[in-house]
């Protein structure tokens, strides 16, 4: 199975019923709140004798909620060893928490 649907299918497992998660997701689509927003965000690649022997992908997740104290990205940090906040901010009255995935 593909990764990123395994990444998926984790963060919808993580979030639970009450949280939406969305891929990459067009311009023009009705986003509805509480969600996750992913995508891919880069590569790294590690190289040995002028070859890539290992690549990983590397994912960018922004949960937004209403809840200043939103327990899901920390959720999201314990379950995904390399992972790490980057930054929180508020736009539009929602809280916007945007984490770094390498997966």
């Amino acid at each position: 199975m593909d990764r990123r649907i395994n990444l998926q299918e984790e963060l919808v497992d993580l979030a639970g019923s009450s949280y939406r998660v969305y891929f990459q997701p067009p311009e023009g689509t009705q986003i509805r709140y509480p969600c996750i927003v992913c995508g891919r965000a880069g590569v790294d690649s590690k190289y040995a004798n002028n070859h890539v022997y290992r690549f990983t992908q590397q994912y960018q997740i922004t949960v937004i909620t209403r809840e200043f104290d939103c327990p899901l990205p920390k959720e999201i940090l314990e379950h995904f060893p390399m992972c790490r906040i980057d930054r929180s901010f508020v736009s539009d009255n929602m809280y916007h928490h945007v984490l770094t995935l390498f997966y």
